[in-house]
């Protein structure tokens, strides 16, 4: 079961699953290009290339095919890869992700931040609230500070010169996948955040449209990183689309 998180986090973003699948399955967290332990970037990137890692991981580890979890850019390139590699995913679950093209809105914020970023050398103080505020709803900013302390912790610790080349790649640059996502067979569940703010539940609900006979679920007090906001509920939908879909990987 491999898992790939969103922009500006790394695999720590799973730690509520890790423990949840790890009798069950052999996890992989990915720490996605620029992010984490990986090497950092020194140009921008296409999601057929972040596919491509994903069978490169998977050949390095000698694993024929995967259960795909992702979250935001990891959701995307989760529907990325069942449709380019059907034969090596058995479900995917994508969540709080688009297949869409960045919008005129999205563009600008996100290139404010990236210049802000790169004139100050790190992202710090004043730039990490405005990640809190795309990243997380209400209920995390108000109800549960670990969550906040954790987005926080994972936002500074990105290698700016890096992290401005996945943003590139992921917002300004990212391609309309819509087509490409009719081409997808394997079950997919998507998940969509209430209190997302970067991805409303109706643009993550039009992915869901594009892929055929995919569940598209709500979570109420989720925003952006459902996974670390409400793990248990994550982890009970995953379990139940599992147990829907059995589908056998080899041992």
């Amino acid at each position: 079961m491999l898992f790939w998180p969103s922009l500006l986090m790394d695999g720590m973003l799973w730690s509520g699953q890790a423990p949840h699948f790890i009798d069950r399955f052999q996890v992989i967290l990915v720490d996605p290009p620029g992010h984490g332990d990986s090497t950092p970037l020194t140009g921008p990137f296409s999601f057929e290339q972040c596919a491509q890692v994903i069978t490169e991981i998977l050949d390095d580890l000698g694993v024929d095919k995967v259960h795909l979890i992702g979250n935001s850019w990891g959701g995307m390139i989760g529907g990325t890869f069942a449709a380019l590699h059907p034969d090596r995913i058995g479900i995917a679950v994508l969540m709080n992700a688009t297949a869409s093209p960045a919008g005129l809105r999205q563009k600008f914020e996100y290139g404010v931040l990236t210049r802000s970023a790169q004139l100050l050398g790190a992202i710090r103080g004043p730039l990490v609230r405005p990640v809190i505020d795309a990243f997380l709803g209400p209920t995390a900013k108000h109800e549960k500070p670990d969550v906040v302390a954790a987005v926080n912790e994972s936002v500074r610790r990105v290698n700016i010169a890096s992290g401005r080349h996945a943003v590139t790649s992921v917002v300004p640059r990212r391609p309309d996948q819509r087509e490409l996502f009719a081409r997808i067979r394997t079950p997919v569940l998507v998940v969509a955040g209430a209190e997302d703010a970067t991805f409303p539940v109706a643009e993550t609900e039009e992915m869901a449209d594009s892929i055929p006979g995919a569940r598209f679920v709500v979570l109420e007090q989720s925003a952006h990183l459902a996974a670390l906001e409400s793990p248990a509920e994550v982890n009970a939908l995953i379990d139940d689309f599992l147990t829907d879909n059995p589908y056998p990987l080899p041992a």
